[in-house]
């Protein structure tokens, strides 16, 4: 019977998504067309801000270079969402292999959705440093900023909805992949921003590593707060799913 629920809740997590990919086709081509109007308009001294405002985006960067950023931070989107879906599912079908489970959600809790969206992230930033290091402002900086507003943005969505309606799977799914749309665009318009200080990469590594001790941590010994509580079971972590 737990087994024809997990398929189930597969199955039903299938439909989600793909409803959910009608509504990220709209948003991606939202996303382009402001993007390239206000490049366009960037380029043309058509924006509110001034070339010599010390806000404008875009540094030394040129119109070529912001589009080649920009089109690498919808890559990722698209394969943040497809990987942090697919760690959904793999704790479990390991076996609840508890190595797995450091990387995987391992309950339903806010915390665990979190975990999939932080790790996903974080592969697809050592991936971009490759290409993007020497071509970018900010860069740690940038992910590091981009990966907290995920962090804050899925429990804001998730408390507040909850409190007038009951838990919702596709509210929750939507608000997934919500949270990576906008964190993927602050990440791309730090990248784009004028240089900033040195000081901020040491600060912004060290605050990536802390987060993720913490979820590789809070898998095995979770606090006992509602953060990290599986609303269906009651349970915390890892350990009532370990043999």
């Amino acid at each position: 019977m737990k087994r024809f629920r997990y398929w189930k809740e597969i199955g039903d997590f299938a439909i989600i998504s793909c409803l959910s990919l009608k509504f990220m086709k709209y948003c991606f081509i939202f996303i382009a067309l402001y993007n390239f109007s206000y490049t366009f308009d960037f380029k043309s001294s058509i924006i509110l801000y001034s070339k010599s405002s010390k806000w404008c985006f875009g540094g030394n960067l040129s119109l070529s270079e912001k589009r080649s950023i920009f089109w690498y931070e919808l890559a990722g989107m698209i394969l943040i969402i497809i990987l942090g879906s697919m760690l959904h599912f793999t704790f479990e079908l390991s076996g609840n292999q508890p190595i797995v489970g450091v990387f995987s959600a391992v309950n339903e809790s806010v915390w665990e959705h979190l975990k999939i969206a932080f790790w996903p992230t974080i592969l697809y930033a050592i991936f971009e440093y490759r290409y993007l290091k020497k071509r970018t402002n900010n860069f740690f900086f940038a992910k590091t900023i981009g990966i907290y507003a995920i962090m804050i943005i899925i429990p804001v969505i998730f408390y507040t909805y909850t409190i007038f309606i009951e838990h919702n799977l596709t509210i929750d799914v939507l608000s997934f992949i919500l949270a990576i749309i906008l964190g993927q665009l602050v990440s791309f318009k730090l990248l784009t921003f004028k240089k900033l200080s040195k000081n901020l990469k040491l600060i912004s590594i060290v605050a990536l590593v802390i987060l993720g001790l913490a979820f590789v941590v809070f898998t095995f010994y979770p606090p006992q707060v509602q953060l990290f509580q599986d609303p269906n079971t009651g349970d915390y972590g890892i350990i009532n799913h370990l043999h």
